[in-house]
């Protein structure tokens, strides 16, 4: 059974202008919620408010259980499950229940991984092969400063890609805003500063205060897809393993700032991390790293 289409594009626009407009997700995380809740729909049936909100543990069983029987792992059943979690606290707030709680349910254990940071010379020697192995040289010079931005500066890549023609030229500090609408203001370094002013004179596309700074080869909104292929192509010549991904150029800058004395509040700060609990992750990064580095030195190790 399944609701009826325009019962089901109703719920499903109402749910996904939520989490835009209220809780500020990213584009991508409103698409995968909204997809999750509609596959909720589709299993049960429902086609209002009370009826999504009646639905209790057996039936969130009931679809993690199809979900992996069509091979889902579990890190993507806890995903999903939290998804519809949020999803049945909106329904049961939405048919006005006195409790909007959500019926326990426990996801699959997920153990937590550390970031795989990349060593200085390795986020200097990506930046700069990915700069020379582009096609035309504005392109070059363009990922060059958005991967400098990530690592000198630990920026997500969408906080890169969201800057306009506004933040020209770069100063010694750029206010960025991250997750949530969060703001904050991080320092900019002259290495950075002067890799964004080299794609800035190159860029054969207007760079108007109101548009995009970065710009794809067609002149509109630069893409991820495109820096993080140019980063592929780049590791594969540099021999560097999978894990050297733009994103690992954000966990370089936070774990090479923690090895360097910083405290890590003043890290949550730059990071824009809501909760310091996600800064904190980067002490056992730090403390990794020092192990393997006392491996390979002690004398007792290596003997």
């Amino acid at each position: 059974m399944s609701a009826t289409a325009p019962a089901r594009a109703a719920l499903l626009a109402q749910w996904q202008a939520h989490l835009a407009q209220q809780r500020r997700l990213s584009p991508h995380t409103v698409r995968a919620y909204g997809a999750t809740a509609a596959r909720l729909l589709d299993a049960t049936g429902a086609e209002d408010w009370p009826a999504i909100a009646a639905i209790d543990a057996r039936g969130l069983r009931g679809l993690l259980a199809q979900r992996r029987a069509e091979g889902i792992g579990n890190v993507s059943a806890a995903r999903e499950l939290s998804a519809l979690k949020a999803f049945l606290a909106f329904a049961r707030a939405q048919a006005g229940l006195a409790d909007p709680a959500p019926p326990r349910l426990r996801g699959p254990r997920v153990p937590k991984g550390l970031p795989r940071p990349v060593s200085p010379d390795d986020a200097g020697n990506l930046a700069e092969t990915v700069r020379d192995g582009a096609g035309e040289a504005w392109i070059g010079a363009r990922d060059r400063a958005v991967l400098l931005l990530m690592y000198g500066a630990g920026l997500r890549i969408a906080e890169a890609l969201s800057l306009t023609g506004a933040d020209l030229p770069l100063g010694p500090t750029l206010r960025v805003t991250g997750k949530g609408a969060k703001q904050r203001i991080v320092p900019i370094l002259p290495l950075v500063a002067e890799a964004v002013a080299d794609y800035a004179a190159r860029c054969p596309w207007p760079l108007e205060r109101a548009q995009p700074l970065f710009r794809g080869a067609k002149g509109g909104p630069l893409a991820q897809g495109m820096v993080q292929k140019a980063v592929a192509r780049a590791r594969t010549l540099l021999g560097l393993p999978p894990t050297a991904t733009p994103h690992a150029l954000r966990h370089s800058f936070a774990t090479h700032l923690l090895g360097a004395g910083a405290d890590l509040r003043s890290l949550q700060e730059l990071l824009g991390h809501a909760s310091l609990g996600s800064t904190q992750i980067y002490t056992r990064v730090d403390a990794a790293t020092l192990l393997q580095t006392y491996r390979a030195a002690h004398p007792r190790e290596r003997g």
